[in-house]
């Protein structure tokens, strides 16, 4: 593979589930990277895979797999060139469908696999199911709620991974008119205050975005900040 510019792809592939992003910022941490890019592309729609790699020849790479492709497009008109962790995002559909994908319409093929030779047999044999129970998410951590309905221009959030971000929340923020700033409280980890010009933008951000899903277990827990 080749190193990506900045700018839009030349062509556009046909339409599938699966997009591919590319020139993605290569110091984010592949979970962090994942976890991001769900966050800010599930609200397009049902989303049934992230994946991102490790390898050299793979940084700053990653698929979105959706439910159907109408999300899969809108979520490419949306998105392109959007400036995720300061680098404009390269999006275009997948030049193939995902295994995820295949397997659902029963047109998987399994891809052969070439035994490393510095690798032992046992680790070659091992069951793919193994592998991906080791990356399988955690189970969602439960958090007291506190509910304030007094209107205000700071959002309160709850119920944060412990990997969220102020620039993660700020990705997802960003895209409502008004937004300022995203405060994390230092030493506490699952909360998070969002900073609006108004109450009344404020207001529209907490609607559209409380109970949103962060990861494909958690989800934002929004009220107004008490003032």
């Amino acid at each position: 593979m080749t190193a990506a510019s900045d700018g839009p792809p030349a062509e556009i592939l046909p339409p599938n589930q699966t997009l591919y992003l590319n020139n993605l910022n290569e110091k984010i941490k592949k979970e962090v990277l994942k976890k991001s890019i769900y966050s800010v592309f599930s609200q397009f729609g049902k989303i049934v895979d992230v994946v991102c790699c490790r390898g050299i020849r793979l940084r700053g790479q990653a698929w979105v797999v959706f439910s159907d492709v109408p999300s899969a497009t809108n979520a490419l008109r949306q998105m392109q060139g959007f400036p995720f962790y300061d680098k404009p995002m390269r999006i275009n559909f997948a030049k193939t469908e995902s295994d995820v994908i295949t397997k659902a319409k029963g047109t998987f093929v399994p891809r052969a696999k070439r035994p490393r030779p510095d690798q032992p047999e046992q680790q070659q044999a091992q069951p793919p199911k193994q592998l991906e129970a080791a990356d399988a998410p955690p189970k969602p951590k439960k958090h007291a709620t506190d509910t304030n309905t007094t209107p205000s221009n700071v959002l309160f959030a709850q119920q944060l991974p412990d990997e969220c971000t102020d620039a993660m929340l700020a990705m997802l923020f960003q895209q409502y008119t008004g937004f300022k700033e995203v405060r994390m409280v230092p030493g506490k980890k699952g909360i998070a205050f969002v900073e609006f010009a108004d109450d009344v933008q404020a207001s529209l951000a907490l609607a559209a975005l409380n109970n949103f899903k962060l990861t494909p277990d958690q989800t934002l827990n929004l009220s107004f900040a008490k003032r």
